[in-house]
């Protein structure tokens, strides 16, 4: 049953500062490189395409070490566990979704920028990271390779998408429907 009581909803568990800092930094990356990456796929061939490929490849990488910081930070920090009380307003199947959409969300957080380093690398094109530090290629110049990987990435990135936009669903579903204070958890602010 849900909770009225704004107070009770506040008393849940929260995460740690840092935990909601790397959360919400991955969150508004992924959002924007997703953008970024539907806009720039059908560009015509030009230094704008280029340079926007660049800054594609770039924030990828940097995704890859926010994700990287992220789970180091939730292997020493475990989450706050569910209260009972939502615990036991969730069917079950609603739990299992909320632990294996996390964990499949884990799980592309790395595959999807690495796909596409293995793709670019493939194609023949190395990450010069800013502009300053070309990173070692991930596989061999390979036009095979290129073409098999490409749809991997396009595809790992769409999933991702997709579970990104059922997890806001899912917190707005608990925040206005069953007004339960899951969110709250991952708000900074007070305690």
């Amino acid at each position: 049953m849900p909770s009225s009581d704004p107070g009770q909803a506040l008393a849940a568990p929260r995460y740690t500062h840092t935990a909601m800092l790397l959360h919400w930094l991955l969150g508004i990356a992924l959002v924007t490189l997703f953008g970024l990456g539907l806009y720039m796929a059908d560009l015509p061939f030009s230094p704008q395409r280029l340079k926007l490929y660049n800054w594609h490849k770039w924030a990828g990488v940097s995704i890859l070490v926010l994700s990287l910081l992220r789970l180091a930070w939730r292997l020493v920090h475990r989450p706050p566990h569910l209260p009972a009380r939502m615990l036991n307003a969730m069917p079950r199947w609603q739990q299992m979704a909320h632990q294996g959409a996390h964990h499949l969300l884990y799980l592309l957080f790395f595959a999807v920028p690495l796909l596409g380093w293995a793709y670019s690398s493939a194609a023949g094109f190395p990450i010069v990271f800013l502009g300053l530090w070309q990173l070692p290629d991930f596989a061999p110049v390979s036009p095979d390779l290129a073409d098999a990987l490409k749809p991997l990435h396009k595809l790992s990135a769409m999933a991702m998408a997709a579970l990104v936009l059922a997890h806001v669903a899912a917190v707005l579903k608990h925040q206005f429907i069953d007004r339960d204070g899951l969110l709250q958890r991952m708000l900074p602010g007070r305690r």
